[in-house]
């Protein structure tokens, strides 16, 4: 499990770069984001952070919401491998085509859950927590630990 703290106005984070499996079958491990918003007092030099969101998501759903998307409805209108191959290169995914064809193959035989984070490619991935807060207990694996209502 890796805990993430972000703000309310631009919920994102770095996380290392270990795989482009990442993107597709998710991180390996669970995560568990607080999403705060900072109040600043420049007279008295002080800050107020108030956690917003407390969100746990399981690792299996910690998969780019786009790629698992495209390739859960590749699969659901009969799609075949080159269908597949073809999506996960048109999405620039950083691998080559020996390993892009690794994937499919693994793809096939064991479909992804649909992911709820948005993975940006960059050298280390940029994690968006934007959809995870919006659908934190309304969706398998994303779990509203504490929400606050104000």
């Amino acid at each position: 499990m890796d805990v993430k703290v972000t703000s309310v106005r631009q919920p994102q984070s770095s996380c290392p770069f270990k795989s482009a499996r990442q993107k597709i079958f998710g991180l390996g491990y669970s995560l568990i984001i607080f999403v705060y918003e900072k109040t600043d007092n420049s007279t008295n030099r002080t800050a107020t952070l108030n956690i917003l969101h407390t969100i746990y998501v399981s690792a299996e759903r910690t998969a780019d919401f786009q790629m698992t998307r495209g390739i859960r409805n590749i699969l659901d209108n009969e799609g075949n491998k080159d269908d597949l191959l073809a999506f996960l290169l048109d999405k620039n995914l950083p691998v080559d085509e020996i390993e892009a064809d690794k994937i499919v193959g693994e793809i096939m035989i064991n479909p992804p859950l649909q992911g709820f984070l948005t993975i940006s490619n960059a050298l280390q991935w940029r994690l968006q927590y934007g959809r995870v807060i919006e659908r934190a207990g309304q969706q398998d694996g994303v779990i509203a630990v504490y929400r606050f209502n104000s």
